[in-house]
């Protein structure tokens, strides 16, 4: 009798499910990701300039999250899925930080690698972008 491999696997309602695997790491790395945003987040609003960012990030992060959430729930029941056209769009608005973690507690996009070749570029234009405005300062000019 053969085994299934699938059936070791955690899936839905399986142990593991929602489990992160090296959890401590990657949280390691969204702080380490979240440094430049918040650092130019925080002399954005310590110069007076806009406290929109401040409450932009968490706001688009918990929609992402949501959108990622429905997005995993869509493709177990095999309904209609969100494009990821929608999902990279929220992650550019600033919920990238909510895609990563939404990527980790669902198991969602994780393994598709054009997908994680664009959210990747998202996250790095985002830490361009704040390292720009931190040290070179052509944004603010």
């Amino acid at each position: 009798m053969k085994r299934d491999p699938a059936a070791a696997r955690p899936g839905p309602g399986r142990a593991g499910e929602g489990a992160v695997r090296y959890l401590r790491l990657k949280l390691l790395v969204l702080l380490g990701l979240c440094l430049l945003p918040g650092a130019g987040i925080a002399r954005m609003a310590w110069s007076g300039q806009s406290w929109l960012p401040l409450a932009l990030y968490p706001l688009a992060s918990l929609v992402c999250l949501a959108l990622y959430w429905q997005d995993k729930r869509q493709a177990r029941q095999l309904g209609r899925r969100i494009p990821e056209k929608v999902l990279h769009a929220s992650e550019l608005l600033g919920g990238w930080p909510g895609a990563l973690v939404a990527q980790q507690l669902f198991r969602h996009k994780t393994r598709k690698v054009s997908y994680q070749v664009v959210f990747w570029g998202i996250v790095v234009v985002h830490q361009a972008v704040w390292a720009d405005y931190l040290w070179l300062g052509w944004l603010g000019r």
